[in-house]
């Protein structure tokens, strides 16, 4: 499983012009399930997004969660995060999970971050979304349950 975490001031998204999810401070997080990605995947990625520290303290050092300064978090499905463009110009998907399989463990993710205490909102599963955000700092981390990188 993968996942691009954007540190933000304030994120939505919307889907035909219908707004389906909006967060003020928080994280948003744009999420690809892998082929064979379990729900070992999705409790590991929903603990490190929870828990990841890359809110400011008081000394101007990332050493605050998403949790402790009572953020929450926009989480869009994301198969795109799975492209492979290292022989070709236009990247291959054969690495993204069926869509049935990965939408189950997006919302394993969601749940999962949930009941750390995070609030979640949403994109919707196989649509055209826009995503519309305001990274603070710009602070982007990769995450990978497989820990490639």
């Amino acid at each position: 499983m993968r996942c691009v975490v954007q540190r933000v001031s304030e994120a939505y998204v919307t889907v035909e012009g219908r707004e389906t999810g909006r967060i003020q401070k928080g994280l948003c997080c744009l999420i690809g399930v892998e082929v064979g990605d379990t729900e070992k995947d999705a409790v590991y990625m929903a603990g490190k997004i929870a828990k990841l520290r890359i809110f400011e303290d008081e000394n101007e050092k990332m050493n605050l969660s998403v949790k402790d300064v009572q953020g929450g978090v926009l989480a869009v499905s994301q198969f795109t995060l799975l492209g492979d463009a290292r022989g070709q110009n236009r990247p291959g998907f054969t690495k993204a999970e069926n869509p049935e399989r990965a939408n189950e463990l997006y919302e394993v993710t969601c749940a999962e971050i949930r009941k750390l205490g995070v609030p979640v909102e949403n994109g919707v599963f196989r649509t055209h979304m826009m995503v519309h955000l305001i990274n603070d700092g710009p602070v982007t981390i990769l995450l990978d349950s497989k820990k490639e990188f």
